[in-house]
């Protein structure tokens, strides 16, 4: 047995009992979302195991230890004295409030599309080979849609594109925009509602998000300028953008550097494109430690990685390239002016010009 620091050790076992909780609490959230049982105490009150389970008809034993479950994770509030479980506001924001800038049951859905994802993800470890997106699990595209919606909802129209030079009078007076790996088109559909007299395209390479995207428009009477079509982002025909955008994306792509300049091709000599990607230093040692980065590095882990390596190229960026091989990416591709336009907790928003 080697030497072991007691006091170490002991630490590290708490820290470890910790994340088993929160990776134990995964399958409950996510029924807790999905049976309504979360929405029910913010809309309807505080309640007790019964009469929880009596609004929603469920089985009062089963809601009982989920209610108790939920309440020991610190996402329930626990009245002893009456038996009755509650949201706070700020529980409520996390798992009931999805405009909210910080709900997060995306998240717990993405943690359980990488556990499905497994298997294949640790025979690429094998082979070197990569997981195309989409086939790691059944519906990953739609837990990082539902993931990172709340962020968009949150940022694009209010922070994200008034940091870009002049970009908001543009867009007010009637822009086109492209909207590159634009997934199920939550980022588009939230810009073409913002500036309406502007139009809109997002592309991307995954066929069932688009088919998800165009469903989306048109439940949001938005199809007659809005459209979505599948397409590689080196393969779109299309040009004379006013703003092209990429929202967590590039550092997927198999090959970033030739998508790099093809968005040079696509743009207005005046155009600017905005490119969202994860915030992360430019050395791996001013990521560790960073909660944020141990969220982004598992998931380039089981996601990111794999998915750019089963492209052509197979660059690999993965989520924490950093801002510096990220320039160097965009300079490489002919960009002459690029800087941080602004960033948050979870992103940095780079623009690029010509």
């Amino acid at each position: 047995m080697p030497d072991v620091d007691s006091d170490k050790l002991h630490e590290l076992v708490l820290k470890m009992l910790g994340d088993l909780g929160g990776a134990f609490s995964v399958p409950t959230v996510r029924i807790g979302c999905r049976l309504g049982l979360f929405d029910s105490l913010q809309k309807d009150g505080p309640a007790t195991a019964a009469e929880l389970a009596k609004r929603l008809d469920l089985a009062e034993r089963y809601v009982r230890e989920w209610a108790l479950a939920q309440a020991a994770n610190g996402y329930l509030t626990y009245d002893a004295e009456g038996e009755r479980f509650s949201l706070s506001p700020e529980q409520a924001m996390i798992f009931a409030m999805p405009d909210s800038p910080f709900y997060m049951p995306g998240a717990f859905e993405c943690a359980a599309e990488m556990i499905a994802g497994q298997p294949k993800v640790e025979e690429a470890f094998r082979t070197g080979g990569g997981v195309a997106w989409g086939d790691s699990s059944a519906c990953l595209f739609c837990a990082v849609g539902a993931f990172f919606r709340p962020g968009y909802v949150n940022s694009i129209v209010q922070a994200w594109l008034p940091a870009i030079d002049g970009m908001v009078a543009r867009l007010e007076t009637g822009a086109n925009v492209a909207d590159v790996g634009c997934g199920v088109g939550f980022s588009t559909l939230l810009m073409a509602e913002a500036f309406p007299n502007s139009r809109f395209v997002g592309y991307d390479f995954h066929a069932p998000s688009i088919e998800q995207a165009n469903a989306h428009a048109a439940a949001h009477g938005l199809s007659h300028r809005v459209r979505f079509e599948s397409a590689p982002a080196k393969k779109i025909p299309d040009g004379d953008f006013d703003l092209v955008t990429m929202f967590d994306c590039l550092h997927d792509m198999g090959d970033p550097r030739g998508c790099a300049a093809h968005m040079r091709t696509m743009l207005k000599p005046d155009g600017a494109w905005m490119l969202v990607e994860p915030i992360a230093g430019d050395r791996p040692e001013n990521n560790i430690g960073s909660p944020v980065s141990r969220l982004f590095y598992n998931a380039s882990t089981m996601v990111c990685v794999p998915t750019s390596l089963a492209q052509e190229v197979g660059e690999g960026l993965g989520a924490q390239a950093g801002e510096a091989k990220l320039r160097d990416v965009l300079t490489g591709a002919g960009f002459s002016r690029v800087r941080r336009a602004t960033e948050g907790p979870f992103n940095m928003v780079l623009e690029a010009r010509l």
